[in-house]
């Protein structure tokens, strides 16, 4: 069954959510009854580290409805456990449109998830928005669907290309590039490969290797014997873990100059206090990091409500990476609807499209097929991390922008006089 708010709070976001009873629906009710927001996350499984999106979700709701709610109505959150799981995926949202007749829909987190119900939502035109999603509209195009991840215009190619951007100016001639086989590391590796080329670095070793890889000995050796001024990493967290362990083990020699670009995990509290100092010199990107330059309104006061509840359900204490983007997807919704005083998909739609929105993680244009007029990817480097204690990282000066230009906050150092400092 759908739990209620009150339940859900209880229970915690690793809670799994059954399915829904059939809503009782009436053109009579319709104007009564909340407003439906639905989607699906990875309560479960091996995305489970993901599942803090849900109190992204859950604070934009309240907000919303201790304000008045939308159109004068409280708004609902509909969410179902898929279990990390892309064959779960399809039914869930079904249910939500055609049983829970929800009005909105987020997408699940990630791209590997969300191409499985993307041609469902165009074929039956829903708004949707994408949850850290990459070049997941870059084919269908459907008009109706809104990014909430700031890769840019050109996700598939630039969206870690400010690691490329850093390369180049620092001089980097010889390029690496290491990426588990899985859709998103697939996509970021040769986005990062055609960047190479067209900067007219030499890329002296491409390595994909299986996601459920662990050691990393004999790949790091090739990637040292290749002498790469640069190496840049497509990984997910327990690889990104596994290949930071083979450096400090095996290192990569005197050459390079510039290590990371593409790792999941390092934006997650887990990972950056088991690793600690082991993360100093790694440039990486991110989406949101505590430095003077990211000074949003409204998330000093997100990240603050975040933090209790987090340590309530025992998820990542900091929330810098996922929650944000997903209190602000909601924020996407709120304006829209009220600006046009509707529901009507085309008309939200229309109106996102023509216009810019504030949010907790700055202001978000869009252009005509729902990606970022602007890229705003993070280029990070850790420096003088000291310990593996998490209230550091809540300080400035230990996730320093490097890129872009607009927010850097501090210098890179190379990659190996960082982790001697």
């Amino acid at each position: 069954m759908r739990i209620s708010r009150r339940e859900f709070t209880r229970l915690g976001a690793a809670a799994s959510l059954g399915l829904a009873a059939p809503a009782v629906w009436t053109k009579g009710r319709a104007q009564d009854r909340p407003i439906r927001v639905g989607c699906s996350a990875s309560l479960t499984g091996p995305l489970s580290g993901t599942k803090n999106m849900v109190i992204g979700y859950e604070l934009w709701r309240d907000d919303v409805n201790a304000a008045g709610g939308l159109l004068g109505r409280q708004v609902e959150l509909i969410v179902y456990d898929d279990q990390s799981a892309p064959s779960n995926v399809p039914a869930i949202y079904s249910k939500l449109v055609d049983v829970d007749q929800v009005d909105f829909l987020f997408t699940p987190y990630g791209a590997n998830l969300t191409a499985t119900i993307m041609p469902f939502a165009k074929q039956r035109d829903r708004f949707i928005i994408g949850i850290l999603t990459l070049a997941s509209n870059d084919q269908l195009k459907h008009d109706k669907f809104f990014q909430a991840a700031p890769w840019g215009p050109d996700g598939a190619t630039d969206w870690a290309r400010g690691f490329f951007d850093i390369a180049n100016s620092t001089g980097v001639k010889k390029m690496a590039i290491l990426a588990a086989d899985t859709e998103f590391s697939k996509t970021a590796a040769e986005g990062g490969r055609r960047v190479s080329e067209q900067f007219g670095m030499e890329v002296v070793d491409f390595q994909m290797y299986p996601p459920t890889n662990r050691d990393f000995s004999a790949i790091l050796r090739n990637i040292r014997a290749a002498g790469p001024e640069a190496v840049f990493v497509c990984s997910y967290p327990a690889d990104s873990t596994a290949i930071v362990r083979g450096i400090q083990e095996i290192g990569l020699g005197d050459t390079v100059r510039l290590f990371g670009g593409g790792m999941v995990g390092p934006q997650y509290a887990s990972l950056m206090e088991s690793l600690g100092p082991a993360l100093n010199g790694i440039v990486n990107f991110h989406l949101y990091v505590p430095e003077p330059t990211l000074e949003f309104e409204g998330i000093e006061s997100f990240l603050q409500r975040y933090r209790p509840i987090a340590e309530e359900r025992q998820v990542d204490p900091l929330g810098f990476y996922i929650p944000p983007f997903c209190y602000a997807a909601g924020q996407l919704i709120s304006k829209a609807v009220t600006a046009t005083g509707s529901l009507d998909q085309a008309e939200v739609s229309n109106w996102l499209h023509a216009n810019p929105v504030d949010t907790v993680v700055g202001q978000i244009s869009f252009d005509e097929i729902g990606n970022w007029t602007e890229r705003r990817v993070l280029m990070i480097q850790f420096q003088n991390v000291d310990g593996s204690g998490l209230d550091q990282f809540r300080q400035a000066g230990k996730e320093v922008v490097i890129d872009p230009e607009a927010y850097r906050s501090g210098e890179l150092i190379p990659f190996m006089e960082a982790r001697k400092a």
